[in-house]
């Protein structure tokens, strides 16, 4: 981070800053590689269940809650490795990064700013994401693990809608010389407003990959 950053940068990275869903691209990647046929098919009943879910109408706070779950009794040292793997072969493709979403990043970074990626995703695909794009931090719920295996709970705040206006208002809390009308916020969905919100300068991604101010993300 900069040793006295002039203002804040943050960011969602799921088909904000990376065009993949990386909880979702990540499951068979994973499942597959460690545990062979009976984990391809256990990732598709995770993605089916998932998906069954966000379809029926449940919460993205529900379905992020259900996802970590999935990862018990998984050694965490096993998720590291293999989404740093998934990491440094997707992030090859070209098509990986969001050019839009990553040149703002490059050019705040650039302009003194502090970057913090604010996402649902698991901690072991956020860290090869944020080291790329030079964010100091990225927040999001931790993880519980006992003798380095994985229980399924998380603790802190999950980065979903109400979340990260939490967990944005924090960060600001604690820089209290950077004022939040002149921070940054990008997002692609509605359950990024509540973030977005918190800061002066809201950008929400459209499908058509082009960056706008939304009209409905009002300070809060």
């Amino acid at each position: 981070m900069p040793a006295d950053p002039r203002l804040l940068v943050f960011c969602d990275v799921d088909e904000t800053l990376i065009h993949c869903k990386s909880v979702l691209d990540f499951l068979p990647y994973y499942w597959t590689g460690r545990h062979g046929p009976a984990g391809t098919r256990r990732a598709e009943a995770i993605v089916a269940r998932l998906t069954a879910m966000l379809a029926g109408g449940a919460p993205r706070e529900e379905a992020n809650a259900a996802y970590h779950r999935s990862w018990r009794g998984e050694d965490l040292a096993d998720v590291d490795l293999w989404a740093r793997k998934w990491f440094d072969e997707r992030s090859a493709a070209p098509d990986f990064w969001v050019p839009a979403t990553a040149r703002a990043l490059r050019r705040h970074r650039a302009e003194g700013a502090a970057v913090v990626l604010v996402s649902g995703s698991l901690p072991s695909l956020l860290r090869p994401v944020a080291e790329a794009v030079g964010a100091y931090q990225a927040l999001g719920a931790c993880p519980e693990h006992e003798n380095g295996v994985l229980t399924g709970a998380t603790r802190g705040l999950p980065a979903v809608g109400e979340g990260k206006r939490a967990l944005v208002r924090e960060v600001l809390a604690r820089h209290p010389r950077i004022p939040p009308e002149d921070c940054w916020a990008y997002g692609d969905h509605p359950s990024d407003l509540p973030m977005l919100a918190c800061v002066g300068h809201p950008r929400l991604l459209t499908p058509s990959g082009t960056l706008i101010t939304p009209p409905c993300a009002v300070r809060a």
